[in-house]
Order: C-alpha cells, then structure tokens, then sequence
C-alpha cells in the first residue's frame, strides 16, 4: 500500500462523513504497524492530508481531523487523488533539448505543494492588500541569505528587489540609473532575448567579443572605455559557456570604478557547477560597489515561477524606491511567500545539490549520444558547468539550416551563429540536456536527424 491509498482512503472518509471534525487519527507508527507500511509511507499521506487541511497535528495530542473544516466546502474539493505531479510529471515540454528548461521530473513537487497549501491557508487579510514594491520582505532576506553564503556577496535585505525575471531587471535598471544616450555593452556572442530588449531601450546599444576567458576587458577599454553600464555573464557565459578569467574580473572592476560606470552581472546558471568548487560572483570582489547583481529562479526552480531579483547599491537604494513606486505594481504575494518558505527552510539548497549531480550525468550522457550519433561533425570545449552544450561545427558554417532539420524533428536546439551581432563568428548548435534521462534516450532522439544531418554536411 502506498500514501496515495492510505490519503485517498481517509479522505473519503472524510468527505461521506464518517470521520468528523475534530476526530483523532491513529498515530503515525501505530497505523504504519497496522498496514505493514514503513512509517514514511504513512507520514507523507499525513502530510499531504495536513497540507490540505485535512489534517491538523496538535503535537503530543496527536492529529485530528481539522476541527474547522467545513464539509461542506470540503466536498467541493475534487475527488481526484493527488496527481502525479508529486512525483513524476508529464511535462509538455514542446520539443526536446529545449534550453534553459530545468529537470522539472526532478523537482521536489511534493513538498512546494505543501508549503502552497499552508501559504495559501495562512494569508492574512493585511496581506490582501498592494505587495510591497520592492517585495515580500521574508522573500528579501531568504535571497540576501543564501547569496551571502552560496555566491560570496555581502548584501543586506533592504538591498533587494524582487522583480519578475531577466528582462525586468534590465528595464528596472536601465529606467533608474541611465540617461537617453548613455552607451551600453553587451557581449558578443550574447542572451538573445536581452539582444531585443535592449536594442529598444538603449539608443547607443555597442557590443564586446567573448573568447575563452570570457568577455575581452582589453577591446573594452580600447574601443569603448566612455561607456556607462557594461552587462556581462561572467560566470558562466551564455551560450558559451566559458567563465570570466580572475585577471579579467578586476581588470573590469577598475575600469567601472575608473570611470564611474556599472557593471550588470546576470549570473546565469551560476548555480550549476561540475568540476570544481562554487565560481565566486564578480560581486564578490566588488569592493566599491559598482557591481549590479542580478538573477532569476526560472533556471532552478521553474520558468513560471516569473520571480527574478538585482541587488541595489546601496547609494542607489532610494532611487530604485522611488522609480520602483511608478513603474512596478509589486509582485503577487502568494508566489513570493512559497518561495520564502522555500529557500528559509533550506529545500533549495538541497534542490540545488541534487542537480549538480544530476545535470553532470545528463551532460555526460549527451555528449556520449553526439559523439556517438556525429563522430566527426562536432566538437566540444568543455566548461566547469551550465545546462546546454555548444556542439562546434568542426567544418562549414551552416549551423541555421541544420538546426532547421532538428527543430523539423522537434529537436529545440539552437544555431550559435544567431547569438552573434558582428561578422566574427563560430558555428554550432546550441544543445539543451536537462531533462534527457537515459542515453538511450539522447540517442534515439538524434538518431532521428542522423541521415538529414549527413546530406546536409556532405
């Protein structure tokens, strides 16, 4: 017998009436003996029957069901059991080796559906009202906490802006700290989607190559030392993959203090390394704070999750305050507290750790079925982390047409030329493999393109 039987069958219960409002339940070890069940069995039916509201656990009196339950609301509830998002999911994914997708069959479901139900029950009417600006403080601390231990910063709570992704703290930034003209960099090769937006939002829009240690600090200063905000993903570059060289970092670092100007850090996919301890945020060595330090959870938690976040300088908090009371409305507060919850009680670092691994097995996986599928098309350069894999033409440039038959077969990979703005280029695809569970899972899937693949290269 497993917990969904033991949460259907007191539900039921429940729901006809045969157990009512403030009945005790057996305890947990009594019942797990009775059903020949082990005792976690048992305790993650309570939980879930707890989480719903069900239950109530009134420590050494044991648990009861809910003395406030109204049943007849209760039997509103739908009599389906509890789906199989607590476990494995059907992810409608829309294509395969999407990027940026995390392992959503991974995910802790179970448990972010319980701390829902309690946030939801818990919600005061106080709380009914407009969010706070700059966010849910809980939200603010958690976030200062964890970067504080996880990537080196030294932040306070109140240096937190909670918004709703990537491209909202570009805006958010750009809309506070920068005048009409003022020149920006973006890398090159760079994040697509902040290609577009800040082709709209910033009139004197430049770019900087990136090689192997990352964004060219040299080409920087010699071609565009005037600029006013530079935003970089030092470390690990996307799509390259490659990480800000520590020479680098400080070369950079002193050209903003220098001339005054502000470095945008999206830490993308900082989280997920393989080879080699945690890479430090270029944050974390900016001792005169001209460093904006931005990130999302859409990577390690769910794109839908919409919750991003930048840490404000702290001479720039009250502009932010002030701009932040025209432009944003607040994010909702619902999301902001499951997600406190979630990280104070130490469920994301756990998450974290157990997809640090898992990514690393993936990884290994698709590169075996690349080089297995393609053994003389591709090649690789290795990095310490991400999620995706740049497969290297090793000769030719047409990585458009070719990612035009993968994505024909619902491959969702992407051409690496189409990063680049300038005429100096590499050619590749852009390869996602989070959610590939099985090698021969990797395989069967490129087999599909294996001989439109060859006529194309021949």
């Amino acid at each position: 017998m497993g917990y969904k039987e033991i949460y259907i069958r007191y539900r039921h219960q429940i729901l006809e009436g045969r157990l009512k409002p403030g009945d005790r339940v057996p305890a947990i070890r009594v019942l797990a003996n009775e059903l020949q069940v082990a005792r976690k069995t048992v305790e993650a039916a309570y939980e879930i029957l707890i989480g719903e509201g069900y239950f109530v656990s009134q420590g050494a009196k044991g648990t009861r069901v809910n003395p406030a339950l109204n049943l007849g609301e209760a039997a509103l509830l739908s009599t389906a059991p509890p789906s199989t998002v607590l476990e494995h999911p059907v992810i409608e994914s829309k294509g395969e080796l999407r990027l940026g997708i995390p392992a959503l069959d991974e995910f802790p479901h179970k448990k972010w559906l319980l701390i829902s139900g309690k946030a939801a029950r818990t919600l005061r009417p106080d709380e009914m009202i407009m969010p706070a600006i700059m966010g849910y403080p809980p939200l603010r601390e958690a976030i200062a906490s964890y970067l504080n231990i996880s990537r080196g910063l030294n932040c306070q709570p109140e240096q937190i802006f909670i918004t709703t992704g990537y491209r909202a703290n570009l805006r958010l930034i750009l809309a506070v700290l920068a005048h009409p003209h003022d020149k920006v960099l973006f890398e090159d090769p760079g994040y697509f989607f902040g290609q577009k937006l800040l082709k709209r939002i910033a009139p004197n829009l430049n770019y900087v190559p990136v090689d192997r240690d990352g964004v060219d600090v040299d080409f920087l200063q010699r071609y565009h030392a005037d600029a006013r905000f530079a935003v970089v993903t030092p470390t690990h570059h996307s799509p390259l993959a490659v990480t800000l060289s520590l020479p680098r970092k400080h070369q950079l670092l002193e050209w903003a203090q220098q001339n005054n100007s502000w470095i945008i850090e999206d830490d993308y996919d900082g989280e997920f390394h393989y080879t080699r301890k945690v890479i430090p945020a270029l944050k974390s060595l900016d001792v005169h704070d001209r460093v904006i330090y931005t990130g999302t959870f859409s990577k390690t938690i769910m794109p839908a999750m919409r919750v991003g976040y930048l840490v404000m300088p702290q001479e720039t908090v009250e502009r932010f305050r002030e701009l932040g009371e025209i432009l944003e409305t607040g994010m909702p507060l619902l999301p902001q507290k499951i997600l406190a919850q979630f990280l104070s009680e130490g469920h994301f670092y756990r998450h974290i750790k157990k997809m640090r691994i898992l990514y690393q097995q993936r990884r290994r996986m698709m590169l075996d079925a690349l080089q297995h599928c393609f053994p003389q098309l591709f090649e690789f350069e290795l990095t310490d982390g991400g999620m995706h894999i740049v497969a290297f033409l090793r000769l030719g440039i047409q990585d458009v047409a070719l990612a035009e038959i993968w994505q024909r077969h619902q491959l969702r990979v992407l051409p690496l030329s189409g990063w680049y703005t300038q005429t100096q280029k590499r050619y590749g695809l852009v390869v996602g493999y989070t959610n590939i569970r099985s090698y021969e899972q990797a395989v069967g899937l490129l087999e599909q393109v294996v001989e439109e693949t060859g006529a194309l290269m021949r």
